[in-house]
Order: C-alpha cells, then structure tokens, then sequence
C-alpha cells in the first residue's frame, strides 16, 4: 500500500514567487513574468515597469547617462494632510531609489543619440512637481541644442498636489520648449504607457510627433465617473483605454511591450532631425506664428512666477551638480 503524506507536508511555494494578474486572474510565476517583459502571457495584460526596467527594454546597453540625478522638489507652500509633504516624498525616496518620480538622460536606441525622461508611477504616482517639470524641461532644451530627437515614457496621475499652483505651471514649462523643437525639425516621441492622467497627458503627452501606447493603458484627463458627471453623459466602456484613443485618432499605435524598441527605432530612422539650415525660426530660437508666441508667453509666465515666490529645485544626491531653477535662468543668454 502506497504511504499517504499529510497534505501539510507537501512543499509550498514562497508567496512572492507568483503575481496574480489583475485582468485574467491567473497566478503568474514571476520568473515566467519576468522573462515576457512583464506581460501576463495568458491575456496580455502590461505590468508597470520601473524606470530602470524601461531602460532595459528601450536602450542600447550601458548606453544611458543620467543627467541632473540630484534635482529633487522642496516644500515651498509647508504642505501637510495626514502626513507632511516632506515625510512623504522621503518614503517614496526609500521605496523606489529615485529623487524625484521621473528621470532624464542621454542614450542610444539602435545606434541613434537621443535625449529620454521616463517617468516612474512608484513615486507618488508619478505625479508632475517643480523637479520633475524642471527635469523634462531640460531634457527638451538639450535635445533642441545638441539637435538629437526627445522622447518621454509617461506613467502619471497628473500634477502634484502637495506643490498645488506651483505644480500647474509645470504644464506650461514642460510645453514651452516643443514648438522650438518643432521648428528646429527635431522629432518628439511620446510613450503613453499605464496610466498616463490629469496635467502630464495634458501638456507635453499630448504633444508629440509620433504618440505610442502600451496595450489597455489608462490615459484620460480626469476619472471616467468625474467626465461622466460633468458632460452629463452615459461614455462608452472603455473610452480612456489606449485601443479606444487609437480608434478616435488620439494616439498614433498601440505598440505591445516587446515591439516597442524596434518600433521607436524605426521611427528614428523615418523621423531624422533636420539640417540646422532647414530649422523654421526666428532668431531668438522661437517658431513663427500663435504657437511660438504662446511658447514664449508660457515660458515667460513660468519663470516670473517661479522667481517670484523664490521655488527652486533642490539637489539631494545624486549627481548633485544642477543649479537651482532661478539660477539657471539667471545665467541664460
């Protein structure tokens, strides 16, 4: 007769060995997870990546440089609600390793120079502040000066709250820089991945050459139940989903997960930056017409408002080298 084991005898997984996909609910083995780029392999469903995640996945190996790794937001306004500001922005510090919830840098993709921000939904929801506004800003001048393309991978719910007014302006600062980028001839990209909200799909998400999106992602201005009670309409199931966007000519491509590199490579190739002698602008760097007017008023608006209530951007770590906002403007020709 065979010998029967109690059932509390056999040998159990650890409990972090597996993920439960929120779509299908199957339990994912994170190896098998890990190896499809985070991508159930049963329904499809994209897993949130890390910055350091999408580096991999986007990036020529050991070909990025972050640039201005120590920028990190102060507390002008002393705001608290159950926590302080403060205490807040260090635990998602120690939680996700970075300073602020989006990184900038130089690399390559498939041999081509560019200039990326990545944003990271760890760090209180990847929410837009003063650094992060700053950080991106830097990344769109860079690209118009060493003429090299821009992209951005958002995950965002919006502007930060706990920076209030301050946060808003960060709409205009990121945007004010696209128009020269667009005059100069230099591609824009945008990857829209899960979810991407509120003020940053508002501002520069929206305003690229080319807009991408990772299969299902959430991208809408404000919750489904909030633009329903405002329009006073019963919406569709599934307007802010990346596949409805695509259909009313919102975004370019749905690219899934493990397309994605060869697609943003092949735009590089169709896409190149145009001969210095081609760029359409006038001799202070700003496109003609209402769009590079506008440009320059919000750009303007920006850094008055920003000087005057004295926000600058704090290094803490990192790099530490990047001066601060108003000194950085102080010193432009």
């Amino acid at each position: 007769m065979p010998v029967k084991f109690p059932f509390s005898r056999r040998r159990n997984a650890p409990a972090d060995a597996w993920t439960k996909c929120p779509d299908c609910e199957q339990q994912v083995f994170n190896r098998q997870l890990a190896r499809n780029l985070r991508v159930c392999p049963t329904c499809g469903h994209h897993f949130r990546l890390s910055v350091g995640e999408r580096i991999d996945l986007l990036l020529d190996e050991g070909s990025f440089e972050e640039r201005d790794a120590g920028l990190a937001s102060l507390d002008p306004l002393g705001f608290q609600d159950t926590k302080p500001y403060t205490v807040r922005l260090e635990a998602a510090r120690i939680k996700t390793g970075l300073n602020e919830a989006g990184i900038w840098g130089i690399g390559r993709i498939d041999g081509h120079r560019v200039a990326i921000g990545i944003l990271d939904f760890r760090f209180m929801g990847g929410s837009m502040g003063s650094a992060l506004g700053e950080k991106l800003a830097r990344c769109f001048e860079t690209a118009l000066v060493e003429r090299i393309p821009a992209i951005v991978v958002t995950a965002s719910g919006g502007a930060r709250m706990q920076e209030g007014t301050l946060s808003l302006l960060q709409l205009a600062k990121t945007t004010a820089p696209l128009p020269r980028l667009d005059a100069a001839g230099i591609p824009f990209i945008v990857l829209l991945t899960d979810p991407t909200t509120g003020g940053v799909l508002a501002s520069f998400a929206s305003l690229g050459d080319v807009i991408l999106a990772e299969p299902k992602a959430l991208i809408g201005f404000a919750g489904a139940r909030v633009a329903s009670g405002t329009t006073g309409a019963e919406l569709p199931e599934g307007f802010q989903r990346a596949e409805f966007l695509l259909e009313h000519g919102f975004v370019d491509e749905v690219v899934p997960r493990g397309e994605q590199r060869a697609t943003v490579a092949r735009l590089l190739r169709t896409l190149p930056v145009a001969p210095p002698d081609e760029a359409w602008q006038d001799a202070s760097g700003r496109g003609w017409g209402p769009i590079g007017a506008l440009s320059g008023f919000a750009e303007r608006l920006g850094g008055a408002v920003s000087e005057t209530i004295g926000i600058d951007v704090e290094p803490a770590g990192g790099n530490g080298d990047a001066p601060p906002v108003s000194k950085r403007r102080e010193e432009a020709p």
